[in-house]
């Protein structure tokens, strides 16, 4: 027995080129599985990743969602676990547009309902699946300038529990991890665009979760692998908080 805890299952990671997502594809890999990595700009990352299969989409695009899907299918034999990890930072307040609110509703919401319908068709041919979701602990606590982004957030922990419920039936759990702020790509765009400091950040962000520091995109990669493994048979319907204790204050 090899241990691993994903052998000979197909998963399918979105957004997984970069940070939690990037992380969660490798972990996953080690862990036995055979990796689909769907993000919409190819890197050379991934090329060098030893993902089984990479496939360039956006999938606030109902076409290249199924596309990616089949494609998975055809080329790794099913899909046993999706992690619908792909979102945008739309970062505004009351001042968002109605282009704003498009852009964070159609990939954070519409895409994961896209990904979750498409990628749960061919789960049901294999028996059942596990899928996992990235909410935030930013669809729980109020943030400044923040509405947009939390808003799908929240949505998508309720999203996680309506999902459980319709594939429930089918052998499919649904889940859902809530990360506290997380050391990536996405946070040090952020930095730069704001004028931020790294010591400015880790100063204002470290001290509001319990352990005092920032996490690492590879420890919410060991949260996902959980749910997504059989260890996780009797869970579903579930938030999970990765977030150092952040909203335990």
């Amino acid at each position: 027995m090899s241990g691993k805890r994903l052998e000979n299952k197909v998963a399918i990671v979105t957004g997984g080129a970069t940070g939690i997502g990037k992380a969660t594809a490798e972990l996953f890999r080690e862990e036995g599985a055979r990796v689909a990595i769907v993000d919409i700009v190819p890197s050379p990352e991934v090329e060098r990743s030893g993902a089984a299969l990479f496939v360039q989409a956006d999938i606030s695009k109902e076409e290249d969602v199924r596309r990616a899907m089949l494609e998975t299918e055809k080329k790794l034999g099913g899909i046993d676990i999706l992690v619908n990890n792909a979102a945008v930072f739309v970062l505004k307040g009351l001042d968002a547009s109605v282009e704003d609110w498009h852009r964070s509703l159609d990939v954070n919401i519409i895409g994961t309902s896209l990904c979750t319908r498409y990628a749960s068709e061919a789960m049901k041919k294999r028996g059942g699946g596990a899928i996992v979701n990235l909410s935030s602990i930013s669809g729980f606590i109020a943030q400044p300038e923040f509405l947009t982004y939390s808003a799908t957030k929240a949505a998508l922990v309720n999203m996680t529990r309506c999902m459980a419920l319709d594939l429930a039936p089918h052998n499919i759990r649904v889940n859902c991890v809530c990360p506290g702020t997380i050391r990536t790509a996405a946070t040090d765009r952020h930095m730069e665009q704001t004028g931020e400091t790294e010591e400015a950040f880790l100063a204002e962000n470290a001290p509001l979760h319990l352990l005092n520091r920032v996490g690492e995109p590879r420890e919410v990669a060991h949260a996902v692998l959980f749910l997504a493994s059989d260890e996780a048979s009797f869970i579903t319907a579930t938030p999970l908080m990765v977030d150092g204790g952040y909203t335990a204050r």
